[in-house]
């Protein structure tokens, strides 16, 4: 499952996975973060915050996950891996080749950091 929080005045969401991530979790996110994209144009960015990282359930849930980025990315302005899960440091050093946003990795306790991080640059 994935928990989203959408502060659509402030352009901040926030995905919490709790287990195993499915096809249907990032279709359901989709339609919380595309209205408010549509709105305002773009995020401030995404706060992706878990202890570690749970993976997917299935071949389906990879590509749907794939498939979300791809079509959100360039609507974001900056992705904080909140985590202590080596994947957080990963997806830095790769995503930044890749993904438009910029992103940074903080430790799972540094949640406050990280969201300062997109809303104000700190």
């Amino acid at each position: 499952m994935l928990n989203v929080k959408v502060d659509a005045d402030r352009g901040l969401v926030i995905l919490e996975p709790d287990g195993a991530l499915t096809d249907n979790d990032f279709r359901l996110a989709a339609q919380l973060i595309d209205p408010v994209i549509e709105k305002a144009g773009s995020l401030a960015g995404i706060i992706i915050r878990t202890r570690s990282f749970p993976g997917w359930n299935s071949f389906a849930a990879l590509v749907s996950h794939l498939r979300f980025v791809r079509e959100h990315h360039k609507s974001v302005k900056r992705i904080a891996f909140v985590t202590d899960s080596p994947v957080g440091s990963f997806a830095q050093a790769i995503g930044n080749h890749f993904i438009s946003a910029q992103i940074r990795h903080f430790t799972f306790d540094e949640f406050e950091a990280a969201r300062r991080w997109i809303l104000f640059g700190e």
